[in-house]
């Protein structure tokens, strides 16, 4: 099997500002985009509109040249083989669950006595989003706030997940991701939690890039831990003849 190595790189880009659709017809694009805004809506900060998050998810599911980043930013890997043959046909799978999707909420927004859900008021896309999802609209989330939210990232995946729980990693996705990957634009969704990302994926590989001022450099272990003495460690630990 040929490694991710060894990929040949297209020196393509993503243009946030795009409104080119590679995959989504036009009204796809409004809806999908219009239910990506409910679900990380504007408000005192940017939302998924402003960050671009659907040339994000259009990329995703155009087909298989936007899947894999190349490492120092300069274009996205071109898969061959059996890995374009999986690639395919996951995407192939993904791209009808969107479909169906988009008309399950063009459906249900009829039901609520709406043209479509892009042309819904936001009250009821929200309504056609509890619906879809089974579940309440969520409420805002504050320091306060002591229900447990699950919004990991990092190795979570896409596969066998309903539609609604799909576009709502998607959105997160796109929201935080690289921007190399036509979301996060201008940095937003970083700069909203107060990341200080890399310029660009090639920092992250010449060292032009460091976390090292966000780590504590000079530390006192009984700041750390309550409790500890100095010391403490030693008299605990003992010697290899006590054991």
């Amino acid at each position: 099997m040929v490694s991710k190595a060894d990929w040949e790189i297209a020196p393509i880009r993503i243009d946030p500002d795009s409104t080119e659709k590679l995959f989504f017809t036009d009204h796809e694009w409004d809806t999908v985009e219009a239910a990506a805004a409910r679900i990380m809506p504007t408000d005192h900060d940017p939302g998924a509109r402003e960050a671009r998050v659907i040339v994000f998810i259009d990329r995703y599911l155009s087909g298989i040249d936007y899947l894999y980043a190349a490492a120092d930013g300069s274009g996205f890997l071109q898969l061959s083989g059996k890995d374009a043959h999986a690639a395919r046909a996951r995407n192939a799978n993904m791209q009808r669950l969107y479909r169906e999707g988009v008309r399950e909420l063009d459906r249900k927004a009829r039901e609520l006595r709406a043209p479509s859900f892009a042309e819904a008021s936001e009250q009821v896309q929200d309504q056609v989003l509890e619906q879809v999802s089974g579940l309440s609209k969520p409420v805002p989330v504050s320091l306060t706030s002591r229900e447990v939210y699950y919004s990991r990232l990092q190795g979570n995946t896409d596969e066998d997940k309903s539609f609604f729980d799909t576009l709502c990693l998607h959105v997160r996705q796109g929201f935080y991701a690289d921007p190399v990957y036509g979301g996060n634009k201008d940095q937003m969704g970083w700069k909203m939690v107060g990341f200080v990302g890399p310029k660009s994926l090639k920092d992250t590989m010449d060292g032009t890039y460091s976390t090292a001022e966000f780590f504590v450099q000079e530390y006192d272990w009984e700041d750390l831990v309550p409790g500890f003495k100095h010391g403490q460690e030693s008299e605990t630990a003992g010697s290899p003849g006590d054991a």
